[in-house]
């Protein structure tokens, strides 16, 4: 019994780390649903999950300000790993295809503290899920949850001695990324995800840090992505950032980086306006240059830590820094795969003008492979 749980613990870790961060089948190659072409979303039914895709996610980061002007950062994410091609399974009401995964941080600057929980568990049994109708949706695991409803989302998690409360109010439609949300991640027709984002939303709550509860307010970004297979074996990983500037205009950028050093062509933007609308952004149309790194002590993966932005076809020139070097994800409880995820501050120019603003940064794989050092008994 006890070899049977770890080969299922194996398994589960396994289908995550490999398909999330890697985006590569763990089974049967091509009995997964694929993102091949554009696709008409309809909301808020597209907030929920689309099993038959086999990775998923709800991506929630943050800035936000205390009334006595404390600044924190934070992260809420929720995943759906599908761990076989069919949709259902009989048997047990314990037994399921769908597991779920998320992970909490809250960055204290003031204090240069980086807080994070994670948790895991079946989507089964009202352990984790997703329940939807025509006029609400929610996400959860182990009470973890965003209810979202019309243009509102609700945030509810607890780390320990740190929880989140939280109303976000999207100020902007759904910015669909790539072709109408088909995001090209490669040269293969099957490397590709549907993807579109929340870019500004207002939000206020509470923020608690130990016994002290801080009522917030500041703005939000939501990413909601789905796929089945996105990253090649020669792609290593991914520096992405999602940026809320001045002027009420948002910045998403990913550079998909090859173990060679180079930059995959597929590397791409959308640059969200004023008034909703956005426009692609190629990879020749803008330039992501790393102006310090950051050494991790409990990794020791070293990290692009600054940036110096520029896009062309709008003489953005950006300076973006993390707000706290330390916000490195450690999941060794729930994915078992290290990433860099941080709030970071913008200052920079447009046609001439100032820019300032506020966004985050993930880049994944700069933390060796995935060899998760599970054995059987």
């Amino acid at each position: 019994m006890k070899g049977n749980k770890r080969t299922i613990l194996a398994t589960t870790l396994g289908a995550l780390a490999v398909a999330l961060f890697l985006g590569r089948v763990c089974w049967a190659s091509g009995s997964f649903f694929q993102a091949l072409y554009p696709r008409e979303f309809e909301f808020p039914k597209d907030h929920a999950d689309h099993p038959g895709f086999q990775t998923e996610w709800w991506y929630y980061t943050g800035n936000l300000v205390s009334k006595d002007h404390r600044a924190f950062g934070f992260q809420l994410t929720f995943f759906r790993v599908q761990l076989k091609p069919e949709l259902f399974v009989s048997g047990s009401p314990w037994r399921t295809n769908q597991l779920y995964f998320a992970h909490f941080t809250v960055s204290d600057f003031e204090n240069g503290k980086f807080l994070m929980a994670e948790k895991a568990g079946r989507g089964t049994m009202g352990i984790g899920g997703v329940l939807s109708d025509s006029q609400r949706v929610r996400v959860f695991l182990h009470g973890w949850e965003s209810v979202i409803q019309g243009d509102t989302h609700h945030l509810r998690a607890e780390g320990d001695r740190f929880g989140i409360e939280l109303e976000l109010v999207s100020k902007k439609p759904p910015v669909l990324h790539g072709k109408e949300g088909l995001s090209r991640k490669g040269r293969g027709r099957e490397q590709a995800s549907y993807y579109y984002s929340l870019t500004r939303m207002k939000s206020r709550g509470i923020l608690r840090l130990g016994n002290n509860r801080f009522e917030v307010s500041g703005f939000s970004w939501m990413d909601h992505e789905f796929s089945s297979n996105t990253l090649s074996k020669e792609q290593a990983g991914w520096d992405w950032m999602g940026l809320q500037l001045s002027g009420d205009r948002e910045l998403m950028l990913y550079v998909l980086r090859h173990r060679d050093g180079s930059i995959d062509p597929f590397s791409s933007g959308t640059l969200v306006k004023k008034d909703g609308t956005s426009v692609h952004l190629s990879k020749e149309a803008f330039a992501i240059k790393p102006l310090d790194f950051w050494k991790s002590k409990q990794s020791r993966a070293q990290y692009p830590s600054g940036w110096q932005v520029e896009v062309f076809p709008y003489s953005m020139s950006l300076r973006v820094v993390p707000n706290l070097k330390g916000q490195e994800l450690v999941t060794s409880q729930s994915t078992q795969v290290t990433y860099w995820e941080g709030s970071v501050g913008v200052t920079g120019t447009a046609a001439g003008e100032n820019v300032s603003g506020s966004g985050y940064v993930e880049l994944t794989g700069y933390a060796g492979g995935f060899e998760l050092g599970f054995q059987e008994d």
